[in-house]
């Protein structure tokens, strides 16, 4: 579950800095942001409904696994993008973007045994870029900084 709130709140401190230089990004629209970073985790929803369950129940072979690469990151992104209002889409997909980014950036920066990180530019190549070997996602320190950062930029935003 840290892991899930690190990247929120990466989002969250991404989204915000970037509301200081542009007045349009008022705080739904950071919210959006943090909506973003939890899509590649969409992966977990096996643990409720297995793959397998939807490829019989529907019949097309399906896996939640594809939501934690770069194709099936923007395919979320874009129907998200399409299900908002005409005027709101092209920021919504941006900010949804960002937190997709911010979301692999943090997970290539996992600590891997083999050396290298997940095929995350899958289905563009099967390229593992080496692994930042800085955390694991078990461990609480990731979160614990992130939180800090939140409260300070926080902090900042609602006291300027």
């Amino acid at each position: 579950m840290a892991d899930l709130l690190t990247h929120v709140l990466v989002a969250y401190v991404l989204a915000t800095l970037l509301s200081w230089r542009y007045d349009w990004l008022t705080p739904p629209f950071v919210t959006v942001a943090m909506i973003g970073a939890a899509i590649p985790d969409l992966n977990r929803l096996d643990l409720v409904v297995p793959s397998e369950t939807i490829t019989a129940v529907t019949g097309v072979p399906f896996d939640w696994g594809a939501f934690h690469v770069l194709g099936g990151s923007l395919l979320a992104v874009a129907i998200g993008a399409l299900l908002t209002a005409p005027p709101h889409r092209r920021r919504v997909a941006g900010l949804l973007l960002l937190g997709v980014a911010s979301h692999h950036a943090l997970d290539v920066l996992l600590i891997d045994a083999t050396g290298y990180s997940y095929p995350v530019f899958w289905p563009l190549t099967d390229y593992q870029p080496p692994s930042g070997n800085l955390y694991l996602s078990t461990d609480r320190w990731p979160a614990a900084v992130s939180a800090v950062l939140a409260g300070v930029v926080w902090y900042a935003r609602y006291h300027r």
